[in-house]
């Protein structure tokens, strides 16, 4: 196994620690733990795909583990945002239908012996998710520590929230442009 499919397995066994550090919502030390452990898993994923397309290492698992690893890292950080009310049901709702959707024309590609590349929206889409979830968290850490002396922690639910809609509008729109490009692969199917 190669050097950026490890750094990709790496991200998907840091999942259940941000879990761990995430599921104790406004307690500084396990915010600010759950916001460095997420962004370590982020950087995994550029530097996984910067390696692999440097050293000419792309692998069929790589193209299959580092999106689903991408998706089990954000999902599950929207997923405990919304237990903590920075982020709507409906944002994640629009989360999921356009990954399911992606996946779904991927294997129609595929059962016609095609691979369908991901596209520069669904890039920023995922810089996106992820900056947000950085910026909510460490967010929620700092103002966990200042809460202490009166601040509240309710700006950075506000800022997540308002970021979780503007990310919901770059994946809705980054998965009609997919689907839109990707049209054919409905019309070959059989």
């Amino acid at each position: 196994m190669n050097l950026p499919n490890k750094l990709t397995l790496a991200r998907i066994a840091l999942v259940p620690v941000f879990m761990f550090c995430a599921s104790h919502p406004f307690h500084p030390a396990w915010m600010l733990a759950a916001a460095l452990v997420f962004t370590l898993a982020s950087l995994t994923d550029f530097l996984d795909g910067y390696l692999a397309r440097r050293w000419n290492m792309v692998t069929d698992f790589g193209k299959f583990a580092d999106p689903l690893a991408d998706k089990l890292l954000t999902t599950t950080a929207f997923l405990y945002m919304m237990t903590m009310n920075a982020c709507s049901p409906v944002v994640l709702v629009i989360i999921l239908t356009r990954e399911f959707a992606v996946s779904g024309v991927r294997m129609l590609a595929a059962a016609q012996n095609r691979v369908v590349a991901a596209n520069l929206w669904g890039k920023v889409k995922t810089v996106l998710q992820m900056l947000t979830i950085i910026v909510f968290y460490f967010g929620m850490a700092l103002e966990a520590w200042q809460g202490s002396v009166g601040v509240s922690v309710y700006l950075s639910q506000i800022a997540g929230y308002v970021l979780c809609w503007l990310v919901a509008a770059v994946t809705l729109l980054s998965g009609v442009i997919y689907l839109w490009q990707n049209r054919d692969c409905f019309m070959r199917a059989k």
